[in-house]
């Protein structure tokens, strides 16, 4: 096996809705009764009685395979355990001052619009520069970002050059109310994406089990016949239609690891330019040279898959209202949106004799 066979990318190396055991213990024979939240507090390592209990009141400690509250008496031979929404890690994160774009901030979370580029976590590759390093930074006087935790805030992730909005908790209660919604996919998550080609219907949903490829290990795709990966759905919506392109709206009813990238490709319709699922070359257009440099054009000026997180919606861990917010596109997206704009505007009659012909090919 090569290198690059055993190389796994950090954008690949997790789910975003999975829990994880972090700890699981059977309760000796002679243990007297006793308060869950205070054996646990006892037993574990570095791990506070707040952050137990936040987790026991999300359904995230189990108790003989059920969810158990705080207040529940540890008896002898209980099979205990404690799921979170983030593999266990062993590396401290080191903090960093990089600016962040910060909409939204209260005493229990806040909301980072972050940038194409900036990955979320430390990994293989990228420890540091991170959305951790900076929020373990801009965050260092909060309890839950002074323990070097790799995953301190993070309920949710977006790919390194993906653009738009992340949710984050500043403290133990609010991150396992935020990433429970997470899990019970109970968010309201919009993408705005620029893919090749263009779609009969107006909406349509994508189903399709999405796992690791046998083939690309730095890739994922879709098992049809579930027998591999797990269960995806995506929703779309066209935006506006330019003829070679197509600007959608996709909603996400789970959370898997590239999800609208691989979902999109598997369709026929990979994001424009994004490198990894084939979008970074001229798919459909036309084969004169003033395209190509067009296509190149663009491609330069946002070097990077067209993805923007636009929306995110949930319900407040504390004062349980729904909040919803929203977010631009980032300027290159924009850019390349007029420059579409302009092109059709200019070849209205070659995009139709080209669309009309594919339509017939198809026929």
């Amino acid at each position: 096996m090569t290198a690059q066979e055993n190389y796994i990318d950090p954008e690949l190396q997790e789910q975003e809705d999975e829990l994880y055991e972090h700890f699981s213990i059977t309760v000796d024979k002679g243990q007297s009764l006793v308060r869950l939240d205070k054996f646990l507090t006892f037993r574990m390592e570095r791990c506070s009685r707040n952050r137990i209990q936040a987790a026991a009141d999300c359904g995230n400690v189990l108790v003989n395979g059920k969810p158990a509250k705080s207040s529940y008496k540890v008896k002898p031979l209980d099979q205990i355990s404690i799921m979170m929404p983030y593999p266990k890690r062993d590396t401290a994160i080191v903090p960093q001052n990089i600016p962040l774009d910060i909409p939204y901030e209260d005493n229990d979370l806040l909301l980072v619009n972050k940038a194409a580029g900036m990955v979320v976590h430390p990994g293989h590759g990228n420890w540091d520069g991170t959305l951790v390093n900076a929020l373990t930074y801009h965050l260092q006087n909060l309890p839950m970002f002074q323990e070097g935790d790799t995953r301190a805030g993070l309920v949710h992730r977006i790919d390194k050059n993906t653009s738009g909005l992340l949710v984050i908790a500043k403290n133990e209660r609010a991150h396992a109310h935020l990433a429970k919604q997470f899990f019970d996919h109970t968010t309201s998550r919009r993408y705005v994406a620029l893919v090749w080609g263009n779609f009969e219907e107006d909406e349509g949903t994508i189903t399709g089990h999405i796992g690791r490829s046998r083939s690309e290990r730095m890739q994922m795709c879709v098992f049809p016949d579930g027998s591999e990966g797990k269960h995806a759905v995506t929703h779309y919506r066209v935006l506006r239609r330019y003829g070679y392109v197509t600007l959608v709206e996709c909603r996400l009813e789970t959370g898997r690891t590239h999800q609208i990238r691989v979902h999109m490709q598997y369709i026929g319709h990979p994001l424009f330019n994004d490198e990894r699922y084939g979008g970074d070359r001229i798919l459909k257009g036309t084969t004169f040279s003033k395209y190509k440099q067009f296509i190149e054009n663009c491609f330069e000026l946002m070097p990077r898959h067209a993805l923007h997180a636009r929306s995110l919606g949930f319900i407040h861990p504390t004062t349980h209202k729904e909040m919803h917010f929203e977010s631009e596109l980032p300027d290159e997206f924009k850019r390349v949106l007029e420059k579409w704009d302009t092109y059709c505007s200019a070849n209205t009659s070659v995009i139709k004799e080209v669309l009309e012909n594919e339509a017939l090919t198809e026929a």
